[in-house]
């Protein structure tokens, strides 16, 4: 080894010992008589000093020295008169006795500090650079340390850890696949899996009844700040039990990353149904940290000459409590981050509930004074509060009242990063309709399996037919999803028959798991976390790049590498491709 000890090792035990240190020169700070010199590793960062007994040739290396030197320095651990407590080297210095530059460094673009002057594209180029930052080495520790403990955990319930292929067939499963060309098979092409979900029942289907897998995943949509082409999962599927029995085992998996990650004790998770999660929040993954229910007044507001509620198929509201004082102009601020295209309202009702006791509205026009009072009542109001109300196409407008109550939560101060509100959200719709393609498409895949009380009205009542399907939801973020399957042929191929699957695509797509139902296929189910949303989550972060050693940017590019990238012509003559670009 170069070195003896590692840069965040020292402390005021180990005076008078000779030490040998490695690693990269944050600072140096030549104060004449004395030089001090600051050089870190991922472990920390020690002081060291060169004082007026040093020799020329050690001061005249030392001022040689530019940041991000790569050194090798030798002396004595000796005590600081001047002592740092807020790092744990901080009450030793290391007196120089030889100094060897191990490799120079150019100026880097970027100060390499915690809080640094690089912008996130400059960053993302020289990200083996931004690497070396505390924060973002931070996060991929807390990564290192969570994915120890899945390991731990359920390697304790004696679940075996089997790889899965990357290159496999292409499959509708919602997102666009990533395809692969085979130069052997000309005109084919394999896909990179967007999960291991037809592998993982096979494995089931093999007798290995409780696998997981730490797997990368692949899918071609739209990026956004929890979303990456390549992502990683949790991926886990047992047989021979019930939901209850997986809800049990992955709460329990829940609360110990929680316990042993950040001393966390959980208390039992709650769980929601999917209609009331929708009806209570307008989402499937409701922020439970504060209240801010869905109030509905469709009973109340109907029928007094205001077309906007009287056309409506649902008027909902919220009660922003303590907010009566918003002014006008952060009314219309609201107003104006509702009418974006991405969330598309049309505009915001509100009435006040003022401190003294009086009600003031922006359709007083239509309402009276005991009218509001009925308002005021179905929100529960009270003097000092703020109605806010949202009108129009039900689907549509819970949703945009959801964005609406997120916004006010952030505004209030209620989401806080450092508080943790999980939750189970069940029975999901097993199919949801698409009106681009005109039919009924799987809400999770095709493999999940409907109610079993529910298997009748698939041929009548499709859209009401609930899945054995669950969600772990975070602060409002989708951790992990998965369902009881499918393990009986005659249902899996009435599932595809709704799907819209004649039985020749569903034979080509997935005969191979249809075939292996035939073969005694035991009752099964499972359910993936995204493992980059949830060390997002303990890290404390809005996206999941920095719990990512290498991300790509919201075009799905790699800037560092520059990839995706054009192939050379010989390449593509070996496949049989040719471009059209």
């Amino acid at each position: 080894m170069l070195r003896t000890h590692t840069c965040g090792e020292l402390n005021i035990s180990h005076l008078g010992q000779s030490v040998t240190l490695c690693g990269w020169v944050q600072k140096s700070r030549d104060l004449g008589g004395t030089t001090f010199i600051d050089v870190r590793d991922r472990y920390g960062l020690t002081q060291l000093v060169l004082n007026e007994g040093t020799t020329d040739d050690l001061r005249t290396k030392s001022r040689s020295l530019g940041r991000e030197f790569v050194i090798k320095v030798s002396g004595k651990v000796i005590e600081r008169t001047s002592k740092n407590t807020k790092i744990p080297t901080g009450e030793i210095e290391i007196a120089v006795e030889a100094l060897e530059i191990l490799n120079e460094s150019k100026i880097p673009p970027f100060m390499i500090e915690d809080e640094t002057d690089g912008g996130e594209e400059l960053r993302a180029k020289y990200r083996y650079l931004d690497l070396r930052r505390n924060p973002i080495r931070n996060n991929l520790v807390l990564r290192h340390k969570m994915a120890q403990e899945v390991r731990k955990y359920l390697d304790g319930l004696n679940f075996i850890e089997v790889e899965t292929p990357v290159l496999i067939k292409s499959t509708p499963e919602g997102a666009r696949d990533f395809v692969v060309p085979s130069r052997m098979n000309p005109g084919e092409f394999y896909a990179l899996p967007q999960s291991p979900q037809t592998f993982k029942q096979l494995l089931m289907v093999s007798g290995f009844d409780r696998y997981f897998q730490i797997v990368k995943c692949f899918r071609d949509e739209d990026l956004r700040a929890d979303r990456q082409p390549e992502f990683t999962q949790i991926d886990c599927e047992m047989a021979f039990i019930t939901q209850e029995d997986i809800l049990h085992i992955f709460e329990g998996l829940t609360k110990h990353l929680f316990k042993t990650v950040k001393n966390i004790h959980l208390d039992p998770i709650p769980r929601m149904q999917y209609a009331d999660a929708m009806r209570l929040y307008g989402s499937d993954k409701p922020d439970i940290r504060f209240g801010m229910q869905f109030v509905e007044l469709n009973d109340i507001v109907k029928g007094k000459g205001f077309s906007i509620f009287d056309n409506a198929e649902l008027v909902v509201g919220i009660n922003a409590k303590g907010c009566a004082a918003y002014t006008r102009k952060q009314i219309d601020e609201l107003t104006e981050f509702l009418k974006r295209p991405q969330i598309g309202a049309t505009g915001l009702i509100y009435c006040r509930y003022n401190t003294d006791g009086t009600l003031k509205s922006s359709v007083d026009k239509f309402y009276n004074e005991d009218e509001l009072t009925n308002w005021a009542a179905a929100f529960e109001a009270e003097a000092g509060d703020l109605m806010l109300v949202l009108a129009g196409q039900e689907e549509k407008v819970r949703k945009q009242l959801n964005e609406l109550r997120l916004e006010m939560g952030n505004q209030l101060g209620l989401r806080n990063k450092d508080q943790f509100a999980p939750l189970w959200v069940l029975d999901f719709p097993l199919l949801e309709w698409d009106e681009e393609t005109g039919r009924f498409h799987a809400m999770h895949h095709p493999f999940t399996s409907p109610k079993p009380e529910d298997i009748p009205m698939l041929d009548t009542d499709p859209k009401n037919v609930r899945a054995n399907a669950y969600d772990l939801v975070i602060n409002g973020t989708e951790i992990g999803g998965g369902s009881i399957r499918i393990h009986d042929r005659a249902l899996q191929a009435l599932m595809f028959k709704h799907l819209g699957f004649s039985k020749e695509e569903a034979q080509k797509q997935f005969g191979f798991l249809m075939d292996a139902f035939e073969y005694g296929a035991p009752p099964h189910g499972g359910i993936a976390f995204g493992f980059d949303r949830l060390c997002s989550i303990f890290a404390g972060l809005d996206s999941i790049r920095d719990v990512i050693a290498f991300p790509k940017n919201n075009s799905g590019r790699d800037v560092m590498i520059d990839s995706p990238s054009t192939i050379a012509d010989e390449q593509l003559n070996e496949l049989k491709i040719k471009t059209t670009v």
